[in-house]
């Protein structure tokens, strides 16, 4: 990550009012100016904890204790936003220090018979959970920059950066996902050079190691596979088995936080959704975004007058013009409203 432009230091100048003896006071743009890092730096605490809501606590916690030292901030020594990722990490190293690592079901276990018993749920912390593109995604900017930050908040990425030590996690999110400079992020860290290129080169061997990468590039969704994503909608509101089947590769996966359970192959998931006395019959999906991926809110009537109440949030990711896996939350309570979606439906309507 380069300093910041002259056009970006002097409005992040405007924030500060000039006192003698020390480096600046927080000005009344003062606060104004921190809430403008709040979306990189949801961003760094979502890659670095794997749930939107421990991430927006991080970044509460980063931008108060930003506030409270604003008056020690001396612009010379840094940039504004290299001191706040410095916090910020302080920050989210404290919160996972005792933590559970989080993971995708697919990571924790064995796939399973197809079946309806998906046994005992698992604490949330056990898994990574989704976030909305808009928290984490800065809005405009280069094209190109964005697809490659949308590469790295991808479930399977941020699960993959799970299994790295902590500061091995940090060191390689802020070298090869913020494009920060060794030298910098030794400041950060309050380490050497020689210190944060072995922990990244450390980093760099586990994430091979376990085969975690972004997957596929990004690239803006093409009318292909917005015909995929129709087809599977309107197959799934009408509950049409062979149809959702046929849209899925061979070696789809599917699974069911905070359930361990999980699938693997398109045959076992045709037999679980043919031996599942039509459970989705009747429901209705909502598009959205979570992760860089389509996703789906997914409504199911519960009552006489044909309300629909949430049921999941349905997370897909696409390759070669299938779908490779479909990843089903059930926290509703806490995802619909984080992703800004209707707390029910009524009858009738449309998708």
């Amino acid at each position: 990550m380069t300093s910041p432009p002259d056009a970006e230091e002097a409005e992040e100048a405007e924030g500060f009012q000039a006192v003698p003896g020390s480096a600046g006071v927080p000005g009344s743009g003062g606060m104004d100016l921190l809430e403008r890092h709040r979306t990189a730096l949801t961003g760094y605490c979502y890659r670095m904890l794997g749930s939107p809501f421990e991430a927006e606590d991080a970044v509460q916690e980063t931008l108060v204790r930003a506030w409270r030292s604003l008056d020690r901030f001396d612009e010379g020594r840094a940039p504004l936003r290299s001191w706040l990722y410095a916090i910020a990490t302080n920050v989210c190293l404290d919160m996972l220090r005792g933590a559970q690592r989080r993971a995708r079901a697919i990571d924790l276990g064995p796939s399973v018979q197809a079946g309806p018993d998906l046994g005992a749920p698992l604490p949330e912390s056990a898994f990574v959970q989704p976030v909305p593109d808009g928290r984490v995604l800065p809005f405009g900017g280069d094209p190109a920059e964005l697809a490659a930050q949308r590469d790295t908040i991808r479930l399977a990425f941020v699960a993959a950066l799970q299994r790295l030590p902590p500061r091995q996690r940090a060191v390689l999110i802020l070298r090869d996902v913020l494009c920060c400079r060794a030298d910098e992020v030794a400041r950060l860290l309050d380490t050497t050079v020689a210190s944060v290129t072995s922990a990244l080169q450390r980093a760099r061997a586990t994430l091979r190691a376990a085969s975690a990468d972004p997957g596929e590039p990004y690239l803006p969704m093409d009318q292909a596979q917005r015909r995929l994503l129709s087809r599977y909608c309107d197959a799934f509101e009408r509950y049409d088995v062979e149809a959702m089947v046929a849209l899925l590769h061979e070696d789809a996966v599917t699974s069911m936080p905070p359930f361990l359970w999980w699938l693997r192959g398109r045959a076992a998931i045709r037999r679980l959704l043919l031996a599942a006395g039509r459970p989705c019959a009747g429901a209705r999906l909502v598009p959205t975004t979570a992760n860089g991926s389509p996703a789906f809110a997914q409504y199911r009537p519960t009552g006489p007058g044909g309300r629909l109440e949430p049921f999941a949030l349905v997370v897909l990711t696409l390759s070669d013009r299938l779908i490779v896996e479909v990843t089903t939350y059930l926290d509703t309570d806490r995802l619909f409203p984080l992703f800004g979606l209707p707390d029910a439906l009524e009858a009738g309507t449309a998708s």
